[in-house]
């Protein structure tokens, strides 16, 4: 098994919501630092954002799920959200809304198979989405059935990760995560690949990398999640954005030779999703 490699997926979340962010994740692809992206199909200049990815070779892409940022796609889902003024809330609203029925599940399921749809020029390898709210046991078997309508092999298991320093926030959203997984997981035929970097998500380090990369395993298939961009503060103001996402330091780590020196070291080889 020594000379068995580690094959790593390296997914970049978010492309298409905001242009800065959607140029980083360019820049990574193209430079060879990434090998899947997830698009964001209801950003308001999506043809635009789309037309970037034609250039790039040996980039699996996916469908970034949303309901928790921007408008939606379908105007039945948008009319329900007249309290928040057409636009999807926050996650923790966004799932009160689910776990009480307001929002249903065919709203859902219209509403992502609309951002699927919008997105079927690309030969779509995975659906994960943003803010992990597809791994509501309410929502994942939905996302098992579109992923089988569409014929897309690979949807993200989202995992807890129990690494230090632990705050009470992080406590709590990796027990809610944990309990999700266990869960969600015996609903999968496929064993997906491991997924990886919850404990960092919108701020990837060079420490992270050096705590889990030792501990892959040779043979396994592992998904690093990350969040690769440029920073505009003409285009993103946000203060919660600003306090959760380091695009720039992400980018920079991605396309760092001692992180690629890091992967020679333990023999890990960058990897599509498995066909």
């Amino acid at each position: 098994m020594a000379n068995t490699p580690i094959n790593l997926i390296i997914n970049a979340d978010d492309y298409g919501y905001y242009s800065c962010v959607s140029q980083g994740i360019l820049e990574a692809a193209k430079s060879g630092a990434l090998t899947a992206a997830g698009v964001l199909a209801n950003s308001p200049d999506l043809m635009t954002q789309l037309q970037g990815l034609k250039d790039i070779d040996q980039l699996d892409l996916g469908i970034h799920l949303n309901l928790t940022s921007g408008r939606p796609l379908t105007e039945v889902m948008a009319n329900k959200l007249e309290s928040s003024q057409g636009q999807f809330p926050n996650a923790y609203a966004m799932s009160g809304l689910l776990l009480t029925g307001k929002i249903s599940l065919a709203d859902v399921r219209a509403e992502w198979r609309a951002q699927i749809e919008t997105c079927q020029s690309l030969e779509l390898r995975f659906l994960n989405s943003h803010e992990h709210i597809h791994m509501l046991p309410l929502l994942f078997p939905l996302v098992l059935e579109l992923a089988k309508d569409y014929g897309i092999k690979h949807v993200r298991l989202t995992q807890a990760e129990w690494l230090a320093p632990f705050s009470l926030s992080a406590f709590i959203r990796n027990t809610l995560m944990q309990t999700m997984q266990l869960i969600n997981q015996r609903q999968i035929k496929m064993k997906p690949p491991i997924f990886l970097g919850l404990s960092r998500s919108g701020k990837l380090d060079y420490d992270y990398l050096t705590t889990i990369l030792p501990k892959l395993k040779p043979g396994q298939s592992y998904e690093l999640m990350c969040h690769p961009g440029h920073f505009n503060p003409a285009e993103v103001s946000d203060a919660r954005l600003l306090a959760y996402h380091d695009w720039e330091g992400e980018l920079a780590l991605l396309q760092s030779p001692k992180v690629h020196a890091l992967y020679e070291k333990f023999g890990i080889r960058l990897s599509p999703y498995p066909l």
